[in-house]
């Protein structure tokens, strides 16, 4: 079961990214990753009603008995497979072939996820010349003016933003990506809250409550993860309307740090006032993984390298374990104030990491400035076309491997792999011309 869960976040996330542009993404993703944070919430009033119903029962269960865990299983898996099952035959493929849209709609809707991804793949000057020919973009896309009128800029990238699959080229620079892991390390830090809450809330409340009734306990799981939807959704709207994304993120974490000071600094027998902190603290939870997610689909042109990056930060359900080994029941009668003095420590070097994240990717802009500024316009254009600047073809070290392997006839074929990943220019974000987002 959980191998078969395991990819699904990732492969949504990348199907979703086909449809909306880079500063749209943002809002869609937050109302569908806001959903574990409401499944929570009605997780919580289900779990409260089943238990109402069927929580008196004791003793052994028969064939005429249900336990609360068997109907709660049964509400839920039933629900998912109908759902899935329907989805299966209800989602387009991609915008091409949505059955709701018209073919002027559908031709409006690939071209301008094709003219936003281009406009972030060249360079300043070129920028604003795009900017100056959206208007004009965007009458050709609804129809009203012959193709032969679309900005040259986005007819020259089409062929590079169709689904081709993944290539070697695109396994290599994913791997070789340092951001990725970078991201990585800050996503599964930041998460260690969404799965601890997630799953272990109802054992932190529990010792809230002055008797331990599973159908009042999971009652009070509702408002925590209410706050969290209703918080990253206006996040998510903020962060797309000003087009940031590292910003918002950091916000998220300092409102879970919040949260967590004041449940570490309160007296546990404060049973209201750690309640409401906790409010706060789920309120923060759910902003970091979507907008990280949001920022690596909208910084990754290449469809194929853009699935593998997802994937990988697709590790960050690594999280869920630490949680598990934090939140042990040894804990519950000190109020769990050891795992939630981790779980701060951890939130803290994610808002590090993502705040030495921005440095690194604002100077990463600042030498690629500096490189074009001493271009002619004859070479920045090669780049933006290309990637084939007069800039020197880095990855040298896989040349080295390649070399070492070809004296190695057992390594043959890694010679060939690498050298069909590595040959033509810059591809996406590694053009010189490309520039980060925030």
């Amino acid at each position: 079961m959980l191998t078969c869960v395991a990819g699904f976040y990732p492969v949504t996330v990348t199907y979703l990214s086909l449809f909306y542009t880079r500063f749209e993404f943002g809002r869609r993703l937050s109302l569908f990753y806001g959903q574990a944070a409401m499944g929570g919430a009605l997780g919580g009033i289900i779990s409260y009603l089943v238990f109402s119903h069927f929580g008196d029962q004791t003793g052994e269960a028969n064939a005429s008995t249900w336990r609360p865990w068997q109907v709660l299983f049964l509400i839920e898996g039933t629900l998912t497979m109908i759902i899935a099952v329907a989805g299966y035959f209800v989602l387009p493929h991609s915008v091409e072939t949505a059955w709701f849209l018209t073919p002027a709609e559908r031709r409006y809707a690939s071209t301008r996820v094709l003219r936003d991804r281009d406009m972030q793949n060249t360079s300043a000057a070129t920028q604003q010349a795009d900017v100056n020919n959206e208007q004009e973009h965007d009458e050709e896309s609804r129809g009203l003016l012959d193709s032969s009128k679309t900005p040259a800029s986005a007819r020259r990238d089409r062929a590079s933003l169709d689904d081709r699959g993944v290539t070697p080229r695109d396994i290599f620079t994913s791997l070789s990506n340092g951001y990725i892991w970078h991201i990585l390390v800050c996503n599964i830090l930041s998460a260690v809250p969404v799965y601890a809450f997630s799953v272990f809330l109802p054992l932190v409340l529990a010792p809230l409550t002055k008797k331990s009734n599973p159908a009042l306990v999971n009652l009070l799981t509702a408002p925590p993860h209410l706050c969290g939807a209703i918080t990253l959704y206006f996040v998510a709207r903020y962060s797309d309307k000003h087009r940031v994304r590292l910003g918002p993120v950091l916000f998220g974490l300092a409102v879970m740090v919040t949260g967590l000071v004041i449940v570490v600094v309160l007296p546990t027998s404060w049973a209201i006032p750690r309640y409401l902190s906790l409010n706060i603290l789920l309120s923060g939870t759910y902003v970091a993984s979507p907008l990280t997610v949001a920022w690596i689909s909208g910084n990754t042109p290449s469809p194929g390298k853009r699935a593998l990056l997802l994937g990988i930060n697709g590790w960050g359900n690594f999280a869920g374990v630490i949680a598990a080994i934090l939140f042990r029941p040894k804990y519950a009668e000190s109020g769990y104030i050891v795992p939630f003095w981790w779980t701060l420590a951890s939130v803290a070097i994610s808002a590090l990491g993502f705040i030495l994240l921005r440095r690194r990717l604002q100077a990463e802009n600042a030498r690629r400035r500096g490189i074009l500024s001493r271009w002619s316009e004859e070479a920045v254009a090669l780049e933006e076309q290309e990637g084939a600047g007069p800039l020197a073809q880095e990855k040298q070290w896989a040349r080295r491997i390649i070399g070492i392997a070809k004296s190695n006839r057992r390594l043959a074929w890694l010679a060939e792999w690498l050298e069909s990943a590595i040959q033509g220019g810059r591809e996406g974000d590694e053009k010189i011309t490309f520039v980060f987002g925030l």
